[in-house]
């Protein structure tokens, strides 16, 4: 099975408090967004691969990783121009497959990743490519779990891997993995998306968290998203933005050049560094 993954970015991103397990309760939009994407594909036992053989000719040695599991009944293999700095048996996507081995009798499966979508931009590329493994596992195997069975799941994988699951626009809560499905329609808006990915910058989610102060937002994103987009620019927040700016100004400079382009919203996806302006059509 051969998957086209999506990422996703945040309109507004409030971080409410912190928890007492350690994590944050926060309210965000997610909204799939499909300029940027990985190819997937899972096979089982000795089916043949339909994309592994031009991985390995479109890329070098030292960049493609490849790690198979001590039981021998996952090999992955992950390919990227820049180079795989992680350990491909720690990758999400073999992690889902080793959290739904804990409930289910799976049989040997072989996934090759080609990773495009930008890494550590806070677009989640990493977090859909888990959520769309789940996905391919359930069919692949028979598991015949719902969507909500999924991303309960994906949710023990990365706070924001459940809204893959669905990938429509939603409303996060909690870590993120409480979902609230919304009607809304960037395009019924009269608005266009443009994201920029600026080169040779990675946000880390700690390096992030590190900087931001928790607080109630004297207006949700529900009653925000509501208004006219003309006052989102003094209303809707990426509270990671206060932490992330000091330290990386050259972000907060193209976040001004959206604004200077003529986006009616501009701001940070996530915890960065990806950001995305908002044009009228």
């Amino acid at each position: 099975m051969i998957l086209k993954t999506n990422v996703k970015i945040n309109l507004g991103l409030n971080v409410l408090r912190k928890r007492e397990d350690g994590f944050h309760d926060l309210e965000t939009l997610f909204l799939p967004c499909f300029e940027y994407g990985d190819s997937l594909e899972v096979i089982t036992g000795d089916d043949y691969s339909r994309t592994s053989a031009a991985l390995f000719a479109r890329y070098s040695d030292d960049q493609v990783a490849q790690g198979i599991s001590e039981d021998g009944k996952l090999m992955i293999t992950i390919a990227r121009e820049e180079g795989v700095d992680w350990e491909p048996l720690k990758d999400l996507c073999a992690k889902a497959y080793a959290l739904l081995a804990k409930d289910f009798d799976l049989p040997a499966v072989k996934i090759f990743l080609e990773k495009k979508a930008p890494v550590g931009a806070g677009l989640g590329g990493g977090s859909a490519d888990a959520a769309f493994t789940l996905r391919a596992l359930n069919e692949l195997c028979g598991l015949g779990l719902s969507d909500e069975a999924l991303a309960l799941y994906a949710s023990k994988l990365g706070s924001d891997c459940a809204f893959f699951i669905f990938n429509r626009p939603m409303l996060g809560s909690g870590r993120g993995e409480i979902l609230e499905p919304v009607d809304f329609d960037l395009e019924a808006l009269g608005l266009q998306l443009q994201v920029l990915v600026p080169e040779g910058i990675a946000v880390s989610t700690a390096e992030a968290y590190r900087g931001v102060t928790p607080k109630e937002p004297s207006i949700r994103i529900r009653e925000v998203l509501a208004r006219p987009s003309s006052e989102w620019k003094e209303l809707l927040v990426n509270d990671f933005e206060a932490s992330v700016f000091p330290e990386h100004k050259e972000l907060a400079a193209i976040k001004q050049s959206l604004y200077d382009s003529g986006a009616v919203y501009a701001a940070m996806s996530g915890s960065g560094s990806a950001l995305f302006g908002l044009y009228q059509l």
